[in-house]
């Protein structure tokens, strides 16, 4: 029986983003997704496969350690679901240059999911990366 798009992103957040089990991306995403990353003013598109995003996922746990991932809204409409987090973690490795502090860290984000055939085949996502950036520069000092 098909998953709606709603129960393919709950589950892939369940799992996947929240570090749980990274290498299930592959029952979440199409082999090739489209990424679509808001950064500032500029918007980059990124292809990402369920094993480079697995690598992803890995290396947030690498800096942040077992982060806590707090879905805060969901919605979906048809083939698309709206998601916005704030993820808590522990500054234990290095990010952006910055040696790790032992601090605590928050990223706030949101993301819009496209599915088709029971995978995730393209998102839009935009991330707080100044907000992250002020927090390593506050930790650091």
């Amino acid at each position: 029986m098909p998953r709606s798009p709603r129960d393919v992103v709950q589950q892939f957040f369940q799992l996947v983003r929240s570090g749980l089990q990274p290498d299930a991306a592959h029952d979440y995403m199409a082999e090739q997704v489209l990424a679509h990353q808001i950064t500032a003013e500029n918007e980059i598109t990124v292809h990402r496969t369920p094993t480079n995003y697995a690598d992803h996922v890995r290396e947030m746990l690498d800096a942040y350690g077992t982060f806590k991932l707090e879905v805060q809204e969901l919605l979906t409409q048809e083939d698309r679901v709206y998601v916005r987090w704030k993820q808590s973690g522990i500054h234990i490795g290095e990010v952006d240059g910055f040696s790790p502090t032992g601090k605590p860290i928050i990223e706030i984000a949101s993301a819009v999911y496209r599915v088709e055939h029971d995978k995730i085949v393209e998102y839009w996502i935009q991330i707080d990366r100044k907000g992250i950036r002020v927090q390593l520069e506050r930790n650091a000092n």
